[in-house]
């Protein structure tokens, strides 16, 4: 299974470890075809699994943690293109005040340097 997949997202990772994907830069190199195999096989559902594989791309392509992914996908952050056009600052207060909405359990807030490291990784990405 995936590691470290949240709690909510458990049947969707063991639709995909059915698939034979257990690795989140497996999960990342899946397609829409892929996905809707695992939808239609093992029940599970595509939008989550979207999400999945969208944490996974962003993984993969700036050496984030799951939880920092999943932090991004939070405040509207899709891709790595998302992450590298993004003012730090704004970003910052974004995901703070998601924070704060959700009471700071689902994600918790990284600090300001922390997520200018994350636009540096990204724009480093895209080259």
């Amino acid at each position: 299974m995936l590691p470290d997949v949240p709690r909510h997202l458990r049947q969707e990772a063991r639709a995909l470890e059915a698939c034979g994907i257990d690795s989140w830069a497996a999960l990342s190199r899946l397609d829409d075809g892929a996905l809707a195999r695992a939808v239609r096989l093992h029940g599970a559902d595509l939008r989550r699994l979207r999400r999945l594989r969208g944490q996974a791309l962003l993984m993969q392509g700036t050496g984030l943690a799951v939880h920092e992914a999943a932090a991004l996908l939070y405040a509207g952050i899709a891709d790595v293109k998302g992450l590298a056009t993004s003012q730090p600052e704004q970003l910052h207060r974004h995901i703070g005040r998601l924070t704060r909405a959700l009471g700071g359990r689902a994600i918790p807030c990284p600090s300001l340097a922390t997520v200018q490291r994350w636009v540096v990784a990204a724009r480093r990405c895209r080259g």
